[in-house]
């Protein structure tokens, strides 16, 4: 993959209506369950990202015919819960911890073994919060240190009741995704929300599941039915750097359209609102089962804010386009409780604060977070390390800066926003992608 550069020139203001891609979450979770119902889902508004690309080749790889995606659209003929194949290699999951961890539910309760893949980055990332539930469900997983690969051999699971150390919404899926092929009941309790799609999207395949305040519990044995139409809104979290954009850039006035308002994703709309950000939701709906809007957003002063710790699980993907609007708001911005943050696709609490320390803004990174004192913002030369949110973010900054920024390693953006270039030019960020 080459390592694109992003040259963002200082100033401008972002205008237009635009629809940002499809949620990345939920166009996973389309394509798991779409395989494992019986019978053919069509899925709208696919997310056709590298993350999302490398869930559907592997189920084609476990004998799962689709037709497409093609322009948003995916066409899968499901095999049941029971009808995958071995595959013939290992499964490469890409960039993707989603991909991987979900993945790891679903074939820890099949009948023939399997290897998880990804790249550098994905080896990285801690595997144990999968590996520790799955395993006293039954699962057999081999894993060097808690990290991929993941050697599995399917086995026979049993249910449990598991509470959740640390709020996760993929450790939760794969302890569900593993539960539709465990004998008896599985729970899992979560220490705060996490995005419940797999709940309302299992459901929406007709499986029956049981949610009561912070516990989710279904039983295996049951049956899953392909949806006739199954569509996908677009994806806050990429909506969350035009949030951020236009609220930072003098005279901007955009409007997204059809953006998933799921309340466990809306911490970013909070927390911006908080700090001052003018926000409003129109044209509410509701689209294959998930609250949706219309959100109109105009630029205003922003004031540096104490982030609520119950907002931080609701807005954890979107924090790198919050560090910068931190940036740009008058005092002084308090991030705590988001340890979860050094476990991303880079530490996005180190590479954050480097960046912004690069673009003159006083920065002190703590453990589980960092104070952001807001102030001028500065031209400079910035390493996204890989990380798609963290190379956006640093794009939408140019809009506040003095001087052009350079972004580098931007490759990874097309993982969940292959369009982010052009659809950014368009609203009206002075963008150019060069090549390494």
């Amino acid at each position: 993959m080459s390592k694109s550069i992003y040259h963002i020139a200082p100033g401008g203001r972002l205008s237009g209506r635009l629809r940002v891609p499809g949620d990345k979450s939920i166009s996973h979770r389309a394509v798991i369950l779409g395989a494992l119902a019986e019978g053919i889902t069509a899925v709208e508004g696919l997310l056709e990202g590298a993350d999302v690309l490398a869930t559907i080749a592997a189920f084609r790889a476990m004998g799962v015919a689709m037709d497409g995606p093609q322009g948003g659209q995916l066409r899968i003929h499901g095999v049941g819960l029971h009808g995958l194949q071995e595959p013939l290699a290992p499964l490469d999951c890409g960039n993707s911890g989603t991909a991987m961890r979900l993945l790891a539910g679903v074939l820890a309760g099949q009948s023939f073994a399997s290897t998880l893949v990804g790249d550098a980055s994905l080896q990285q990332r801690p595997m144990g919060r999968i590996l520790t539930p799955l395993t006293a469900m039954g699962a057999q997983i081999r894993a060097a240190d808690g990290r991929a690969p993941l050697h599995i051999n399917g086995a026979r699971l049993h249910g449990i009741h598991y509470v959740m150390p640390i709020a996760s919404a993929q450790v939760k899926s794969a302890i569900l995704l593993a539960g539709l092929y465990a004998e008896g009941e599985s729970c899992v309790t979560e220490p705060a929300p996490t995005r419940d799609h797999s709940e309302r999207m299992l459901a929406g395949f007709g499986y029956t599941l049981r949610r009561q305040g912070p516990q989710a519990c279904l039983r295996g044995g049951g049956r899953l039915q392909g949806q006739t139409t199954l569509a996908v809104p677009a994806d806050i979290s990429s909506a969350a750097f035009f949030l951020l954009g236009a609220s930072i850039a003098p005279g901007s006035d955009i409007c997204l359209e059809g953006v998933g308002i799921n309340p466990t994703r809306t911490g970013v709309i909070e927390i911006l609102t908080r700090m001052g950000a003018r926000i409003e939701l129109t044209n509410l709906r509701e689209v294959g089962g998930e609250p949706v809007a219309d959100i109109r957003v105009r630029s205003a002063p922003l004031r540096g804010i104490r982030i609520p710790r119950h907002l931080v699980p609701l807005a954890i993907d979107e924090f790198p386009a919050i560090f910068v609007a931190a940036a740009c708001a008058t005092g002084e911005t308090i991030i705590e409780g988001a340890a979860e943050l050094r476990v991303k696709e880079s530490d996005r609490i180190a590479v954050m604060a480097a960046g912004l320390k690069a673009l003159g803004v006083d920065v002190a990174e703590h453990p589980e977070g960092a104070r952001i004192r807001g102030g001028p913002v500065g031209g400079g030369i910035i390493s996204s390390h890989g990380d798609h949110r963290v190379a956006m973010a640093f794009a939408m900054a140019g809009l506040a800066a003095s001087q052009p920024i350079r972004i580098e390693d931007c490759a990874n953006v097309a993982t969940s926003f292959p369009d982010f270039p052009r659809l950014a030019r368009e609203a009206g960020l002075a963008l150019q992608v060069l090549e390494a």
